[in-house]
């Protein structure tokens, strides 16, 4: 599997601007034979837009929702980003995989951080749906959702063996603790690649912390962008070459045994 993860400059500014931007990305991503291309948490409108990113939801959900299904299919690449949207309860900071041929996926954070985010949405219910990409099966979560061991464990025991998590991480030393050192450890201990995609730069709300990363099941980061700056990783993901970590440390096996125990 190719991927692509896009860590983009949080003061492109309005949703038009992100929109142009991605649709740019997608399609030099899908010439160089990228399967899927990754964005940040709510990339199309900025995580610091603030109401604004409910009124876009409330409006244009849909909309939004049929441009990544027409991007995904014009170009055949799976697209993963980070976006709000209308659900049944309220509005939801959700994560989207739009898929070539298929109606796009949806999973909504479930550990909403902080008042910010807690005044603006309704937290998601239901682990991430499994699918398929490259013949890897994967599953999603949103930012702070993979700093509970828990939420990757599932998604792991319930098949995935790589976890797309749009991220928007403020800038703190704890944030870079937890883009360094704890995000390589859900890889390592879940035995799978764990691909986390933060904005960089300021809005008129926020700092971010940078250093957008792909871990694989040994702990390594395949690709890291730096703290300050727009990047562009570009990893081609070889299941197989992780065999030997995954015998040294078969965690998910062990727990399977268990249970039967």
């Amino acid at each position: 599997m190719q991927v692509r993860a896009c860590q983009i400059d949080a003061e492109l500014g309005t949703p038009e601007a992100r929109r142009s931007a991605i649709r740019w990305l997608v399609a030099d991503a899908a010439s160089d034979g990228a399967d899927v291309i990754v964005f940040p948490e709510l990339a199309l409108t900025g995580y610091g837009a603030g109401d604004m990113i409910g009124s876009d939801a409330r409006t244009g959900t849909g909309a939004a929702l049929a441009e990544l299904k027409r991007l995904a299919d014009e170009h055949r690449i799976t697209i993963v980003t980070g976006l709000a949207v209308l659900g049944a309860g309220g509005v939801l900071n959700a994560a989207v995989a739009a898929q070539p041929g298929a109606e796009p996926i949806v999973y909504a954070k479930r550990h909403l951080y902080g008042d910010y985010e807690k005044a603006l949405f309704v937290p998601g219910r239901a682990p991430s749906p499994i699918f398929e990409v490259a013949g890897m099966k994967a599953g999603m979560l949103v930012c702070f959702d993979v700093e509970f061991p828990e939420r990757v464990r599932e998604l792991a025991l319930a098949g995935a063996e790589i976890v797309f998590v749009p991220t928007a991480l403020p800038r703190s030393e704890s944030a870079r603790f937890v883009a360094e050192h704890v995000v390589p450890v859900r890889a390592f201990e879940n035995q799978i690649f764990v691909v986390y995609v933060d904005h960089c730069g300021e809005d008129e709300r926020f700092a971010y912390q940078g250093l957008s990363c792909i871990a694989a099941p040994d702990g390594t980061r395949l690709a890291t962008a730096p703290a300050d700056q727009l990047a562009i990783l570009s990893v081609t993901i070889e299941p197989g070459d992780y065999e030997a970590a995954r015998e040294q440390n078969p965690y998910l096996q062990e727990l399977a045994e268990s249970r039967l125990r």
